[in-house]
């Protein structure tokens, strides 16, 4: 911040007191734009007030009870009071979303409590009193049975127009967009991972008054990001088309760009979009890699009369029965994926020979010939009774 932006701007705390506004009633102002902030500096530092806002607010003519009506936030009951309904009524109504709250908190008992703008719970009044006495519309009685409850989702969409308003780079408005949506629905709208860490960078601040507690911070988070299947898809297609703005404006920063610091990394150390991979690493004493020219054979103990060995590309080499009387080993070739069956024939000098375990049971049948066979072995319906059965053993 410069000199001559601190000559003509003040903060936040400076500008509550000279408009004679408490600092939720402030930041409730800022909020709903009823303030304007400027930015300070180039990199985005805290926002401030101009003097010139402070001398238009304070010219108006109904100065300052005028501003601190229109800040005015109550909760249900002071709501309720002002239609002249049930509290309950109230909740009903705001449930179904005639009123759209302005800001919530979470009491010791972890439950949310909303709060509302008095102005517009006195505009709903006015524009719809048939809602305020008789028995409420078919429509509304079946979405309250049905568990309906808009205030968190008009509550995000309140909030979201705010840092959409007061946001100037389209990364900082995509970034607002990608905090309404999970981590996960945001890794499937963006691909890139450098993308989405430039956005967790410009992730705006969680709302005033969140909770410290664990639990309870856990429960206000839910309240921030979109739950209903239909908003999840609103956000994800605006989330798609912020991330096209952005991309049209400028790339995100990688690795080696200007201001783009990576832990452990010097800057240019690779050009943008490519990450140095190092190579595996080999234990000491293991075999060189085997030359595609090269060929490793498995030798296979066989008997005299045992057919030809038989290995398709890209698979093992199966398992042979031992013989007893065969000490012959006839090598066969274990080839890289390729087409076509491959012969058996002589060893490859200096390749490596892995050895086909060898078992003196024969090889396992698949499920399925093991099922076929149990059904076989069933003797026919010949209407007498039958006897007992002999125990079938599994294969």
């Amino acid at each position: 911040m410069t000199v001559d932006e601190g000559a003509r701007t003040v903060t936040p705390g400076r500008a509550a007191q000279e408009l004679e506004l408490r600092r939720e009633e402030f930041r409730l102002a800022v909020q709903l734009g009823l303030v304007r902030t400027v930015p300070t500096g180039e990199g985005g530092g805290p926002r401030r007030i101009e003097r010139c806002e402070l001398d238009r607010l304070r010219a108006a003519p109904d100065f300052p009870t005028g501003l601190r009506e229109r800040v005015r936030a109550v909760g249900t009951a002071e709501a309720a009071a002002l239609l002249e309904i049930t509290p309950d009524r109230f909740t009903r109504l705001a449930r179904t979303g005639h009123v759209s709250p302005v800001r919530f908190c979470l009491n010791r008992y972890r439950a949310v409590v909303w709060t509302y703008l008095a102005e517009e719970v006195a505009d709903f009044g006015l524009a719809c009193p048939a809602l305020l006495t008789g028995r409420m519309p078919l429509d509304l009685r079946e979405r309250l049975a049905a568990h309906e409850d808009l205030r968190p989702r008009n509550w995000r969409a309140r909030r979201l127009a705010v840092l959409l308003r007061t946001a100037g780079d389209p990364w900082v408005r995509a970034a607002a967009v990608a905090s309404q949506l999970d981590p996960v629905q945001v890794a499937e709208v963006v691909d890139d991972p450098y993308e989405r860490a430039h956005l967790d960078r410009l992730r705006p601040p969680p709302p005033p008054g969140m909770p410290g507690a664990t639990a309870a911070r856990e429960i206000a988070e839910r309240l921030t990001r979109a739950d209903d299947p239909d908003e999840i898809l609103w956000q994800r297609l605006s989330l798609a088309m912020a991330l096209d703005e952005a991309r049209a404006e400028r790339p995100a920063p990688y690795p080696g760009d200007a201001g783009a610091a990576v832990p452990g990394v010097a800057a240019g150390a690779w050009p943008r979009g490519r990450v140095p991979v190092s190579s595996p690493r080999v234990p000491a004493g293991a075999p060189e890699s085997i030359p595609s020219s090269q060929t490793p054979v498995v030798p296979v103990p066989v008997g005299d009369a045992a057919p030809p060995v038989r290995v398709r590309a890209g698979r093992a080499a199966p398992q042979v029965p031992a013989q007893v009387s065969a000490p012959a080993q006839v090598p066969v070739p274990v080839p890289a994926p390729g087409p076509g069956p491959v012969q058996a024939g002589p060893p490859t000098p200096g390749a490596s020979a892995p050895h086909v375990a060898v078992t003196d049971r024969p090889p396992a049948r698949s499920a399925r010939t093991r099922l076929l066979d149990r059904f076989r072995r069933r003797r026919p319906d010949t209407g007498r009774p039958r006897g007992r059965r002999r125990p079938v053993s599994w294969p």
